[in-house]
């Protein structure tokens, strides 16, 4: 079969099935299997498809059409312009998440500590040892499943003797007055009365216990605020990404806690995204 027949009978199937750009999901279907880039296959729409790689393909397709996130079928997942590997164990990363990355690079020097917590993915401490060699790296995640997909994306890109992985809840697996010059966070912040209200994709596959956090979305940031300055230098910094509406919320707790220069980011979108404080003035 050529490819072309390929995304004109796939295209359809998907549509039944309620799939969102469904040429679009297909052509990277298409080009994962065939390990191109998805513009080449402009190139090559009347090139055949063995059969093994049809079968292959058929498979992934199938899991998309019942909803599964196409960045799960595939195992990839883009982020800062690296490509991550993931799977049901570790939050998809997301392109607003991306802030947090240039947040922490304007306020570190050379040679800095970062602790990365909630690592899932790795996506943050793995673009951070990227974009700053000789920074000292710390990621800490609670579920073991997630430090090994951050590992193994940190092989990936030359950079696992930058970082150190340790498993614990938020920050209990570091001592006291390590003096990290930034905690970074994509911590969960969705409220549990919201959960019903996230699209099925995230629903049914993306880890719950990356995305919920108590009655008011707040209960894990609430921890983090009240820790980090136990592991933080002096002039250190909190940099988090927050929920919709969660900024005068999370600005009070930074204040209530005794941290300084309450900034935030706003997204592409003008959505308050990313909260950074710092432990003294």
């Amino acid at each position: 079969m050529q490819i072309l027949e390929i995304i004109n009978k796939t295209v359809p199937f998907f549509q039944k099935h309620g799939i969102e750009n469904p040429r679009l999901n297909i052509e990277w279907l298409l080009a994962h299997v065939l390990n191109k880039k998805r513009l080449e296959l402009y190139l090559q729409f009347e090139r055949e498809v063995d059969e093994p790689t049809l079968a292959r393909l058929r498979e992934l397709v199938r899991r998309r059409a019942g909803g599964e996130p196409i960045q799960y079928v595939t195992g990839e997942a883009p982020f800062y312009g690296l490509t991550f590997a993931v799977n049901r164990h570790v939050l998809i990363p997301r392109p607003e998440t991306e802030l947090l990355v240039e947040a922490v690079m304007k306020r570190v020097q050379p040679g800095a500590m970062i602790v990365d917590v909630g690592t899932g993915s790795g996506c943050l401490v793995v673009t951070l040892a990227k974009q700053l060699p000789g920074a000292r790296l710390v990621a800490v995640d609670a579920s073991a499943e997630a430090l090994a997909v951050a590992r193994a994306n940190a092989r990936r890109h030359g950079v696992e003797k930058s970082a150190r992985f340790l498993q614990g809840d938020l920050l209990e697996a570091l001592r006291d007055n390590v003096g990290a010059d930034v905690v970074v966070s994509n911590p969960p912040y969705i409220a549990s009365g919201d959960w019903v209200t996230l699209p099925k994709e995230v629903r049914d596959f993306e880890p719950v216990q990356a995305l919920l956090a108590g009655a008011d979305g707040l209960e894990v940031i609430r921890r983090l605020v009240r820790t980090a300055k136990r592991v933080l230098s002096p002039s250190g910094y909190v940099a988090l990404e927050i929920g919709a509406g969660q900024r005068t919320a999370v600005e009070q707790l930074f204040r209530d806690h005794g941290y300084h220069g309450v900034e935030v980011v706003k997204d592409l979108q003008g959505h308050e995204r990313i909260v950074i404080a710092q432990a003294a003035a």
